[in-house]
């Protein structure tokens, strides 16, 4: 039986829920999409990506047959880059099997799916009476029920699912589930919830105990790290740049990035001259300081970015010659500026980047660059 909890939460929905273009599907491939983006994403921001996506890629066999570097160059700027290998991975599989089925071991197996995501595409695609529980169900859920339990702890996941089976609308659970995440989104809200209006206020714990501001209850906090990037934007007069494609085992595995140092500290801008001085005749090639101190967050790190430009000659000219033994040389000065082995950087034409996925940070100081060249600012050249 539908509790009143269920019914006055459709009712506030089917009045003031969003209109999404993944709710006007059933295909369960572009909802997996939705799914996707959205995990650590906010709707505003995700919402062209979606479209983009959806648009390049209408079926799984499509992305599945896209290569890795497609498929980041499309996702760029959207940042936490493992979601877009793994929608990869996950529409490879769904093309191997030739569908993606009303199956929920299939589902919950696939790469990058957890509990919810899984929750999402079988109530949302089949209307599976499968509950979700993401940030927002967990708020609404801990205010009106006054659980005090932190939500991120054991004993506390276990009593929030428990009670997101209970509540759960078995005969209707697409429409319940979308329901309680807009109410979380719009309504009881993290901060600022909308109580004066919510149709929920007379039997909410939160509200009739003055708990609003104080749940839910969060215990764990992960330290931040702080990291220091010093980015050397290194172009050549005919219009060549290096660029590097990132390794796994850190941030923005397989996107691309310019010549960096990386840091315990900021390095001066001597410093950074120091780095490259066995290869490069700082008179007559100075460094130019872009930008210093852009600070860019990240889930659990915080990156300071310096950003520096150095022009050197066409590459073809005698000065930037493989293995000569004349002043600059690219394979030395290459490794001086942060690459474990030359190989590892490709000069490509500096119209091309347009082709390469950047992180975000990268294009953001490409972007200053680019405002201060149209601008013919004078680059500094001291700290």
């Amino acid at each position: 039986m539908k509790s009143d909890f269920a019914s006055t939460l459709e009712r506030w929905y089917e009045s003031l829920g969003r209109d999404l273009p993944w709710r006007h599907t059933s295909d369960p491939y572009l909802i997996m999409l939705s799914e996707f983006i959205l995990q650590q994403t906010q709707i505003v921001q995700g919402m062209d990506y979606y479209l983009r996506f959806a648009e390049r890629f209408p079926v799984a066999e499509q992305l599945a047959e896209a290569s890795e570097e497609e498929v980041l160059l499309l996702w760029q700027g959207l940042g936490y880059y493992s979601r877009a290998r793994h929608l990869h991975a996950a529409a490879k599989q769904i093309a191997a099997a030739g569908h993606l089925p009303k199956d929920y071991s299939f589902v919950r197996a696939l790469p990058g799916v957890g509990d919810y995501t899984a929750a999402a595409i079988m109530s949302f695609a089949f209307d599976e009476p499968y509950a979700v529980l993401d940030g927002n169900v967990q708020r609404v859920l801990a205010r009106h029920f006054g659980i005090s339990e932190p939500v991120d702890s054991t004993q506390g996941k276990k009593l929030l699912r428990a009670l997101a089976d209970e509540m759960l609308d078995r005969k209707h659970p697409a429409l319940y589930n979308q329901a309680i995440m807009d109410f979380g989104a719009l309504q009881c809200k993290p901060s600022a919830p909308v109580c004066q209006t919510c149709p929920l206020a007379e039997t909410c714990q939160a509200l009739s105990t003055h708990q609003v501001d104080k749940l839910p209850v969060k215990s764990k906090r992960t330290a931040v790290r702080d990291r220091y990037l010093t980015y050397i934007y290194t172009r050549t007069e005919d219009g060549q740049t290096l660029l590097h494609r990132r390794g796994s085992g850190d941030i923005w595995q397989g996107l691309y990035e310019f010549p960096l140092i990386e840091s315990d500290r900021p390095l001066t801008m001597k410093e950074v001259e120091d780095k490259v001085k066995d290869t490069l005749p700082s008179s007559l090639f100075p460094l130019h300081s872009i930008a210093r101190d852009v600070c860019h967050l990240l889930t659990h790190q915080r990156l300071h970015a310096d950003f520096y430009c150095l022009t050197l000659p066409s590459f073809n000219s005698q000065f930037i010659i493989h293995n000569s033994q004349l002043p600059i040389h690219l394979p030395r000065l290459q490794s001086r500026l942060g690459a474990k082995a030359s190989k590892n950087y490709q000069l490509i034409n500096e119209s091309d980047l347009d082709s390469y996925a950047l992180p975000r940070l990268l294009q953001k100081l490409y972007a200053i660059l680019l405002h201060k060249s149209e601008n013919n600012d004078n680059f500094a050249t001291e700290t």
